[in-house]
């Protein structure tokens, strides 16, 4: 498109940046309307990012009567791309809402296009899908909870601490990954914070509220400095590959895992530490069973 803000084109403001129903019912209006692409510009900011919007009529004609974006007909896709829709929405690239509404006005006009292993556009959506759920991933395995002792606790102190985490996602996946943390800590309260959508779980119910600031999460508790002397202990230097890690741990998270800030020391003293070990002399094993436990029968050890 060769200017956003061009008289021709039309502006769709969503509620949202995963206003998934909101595109759904703008793109089925759309479509009915033989609204091309490129007459198209979206904006799944809820507002941010103020611009005319321009009347439809510029377009097309004017709808019937009582014409609304709910009673135009819907949109048949096959369930693996409304699948793909729902989780490429959750990307942060901005032109997400243009590449899938242009997918479905080929899908219209294009009956090969599932089949086409090579389409670019469709590679581009696999892609960002991908990126996604490799953020939720990323999310379910960095999460670092902090205890607080919030006024509930100290009213009640059977119901336990509020435990707290802070964690910037690269994708707009707060609310789509909380009901994997309600179901695997359904136990307990907890709150993960964000930059862009905070969630809480008070041991029935999911909430959710505007984003937050790092300050918001607690500092580091006796149980972080447990978890690090724990972490310290398990490190084999003769295992480490640094490459390997970097990749399952890339370092955009580092600053929000309390471990991370040991990786450095560990990396760089790994190979003394390796030259310590193979050169120590062998230790002898430990009787752990008592002489009286024991008794032999032939060639056999019994315990008794």
């Amino acid at each position: 498109m060769n200017d956003l803000f061009a008289d021709d084109c039309l502006q769709i403001t969503l509620a949202g940046p995963t206003d998934m129903a909101g595109f759904r019912q703008a793109a089925r209006h759309l479509l009915a309307k033989a609204t091309r692409p490129e007459q198209v510009v979206w904006h799944g900011t809820g507002g941010v990012m103020a611009q005319k919007a321009l009347d439809l009529r510029k377009l097309q004609p004017a709808p019937e009567p009582g014409a609304t974006f709910e009673n135009v007909p819907a949109i048949h896709v096959t369930p693996e791309f409304l699948a793909l829709c729902e989780t490429v929405i959750l990307h942060s690239d901005a032109q997400r809402f243009e590449l899938l509404y242009r997918l479905l006005w080929r899908m219209a006009r294009e009956p090969g296009l599932k089949q086409d292993p090579l389409d670019a556009d469709m590679s581009l959506a696999r892609q960002m899908a991908q990126a996604v759920r490799r953020d939720m991933h990323k999310m379910k395995a960095f999460v670092r909870f902090r205890t607080v002792a919030d006024d509930i606790f100290k009213n009640r102190p059977t119901d336990g601490p509020l435990h707290v985490a802070w964690f910037e996602p690269e994708h707009h996946i707060a609310e789509a990954i909380a009901p994997f943390f309600a179901k695997r800590f359904t136990q307990m309260r907890w709150a993960i914070l964000t930059p862009e959508r905070c969630m809480a779980w008070d041991g029935a119910n999911l909430r959710f509220s505007p984003g937050g600031l790092k300050s918001d999460a607690p500092p580091p508790d006796a149980g972080e400095a447990l978890w690090l002397t724990y972490y310290q202990s398990i490190f084999n230097p003769a295992r480490l590959k640094m490459k390997a890690m970097q990749k399952e741990m890339p370092r955009r998270y580092w600053r929000n895992l309390p471990e991370a800030q040991l990786i450095s020391a560990m990396a760089t003293g790994a190979d003394q530490r390796q030259h310590a070990m193979l050169t120590q002399a062998a230790s002898m094993p430990v009787r752990r069973i008592p002489a009286h436990k024991q008794a032999v029968d032939g060639q056999n050890l019994l315990l008794i």
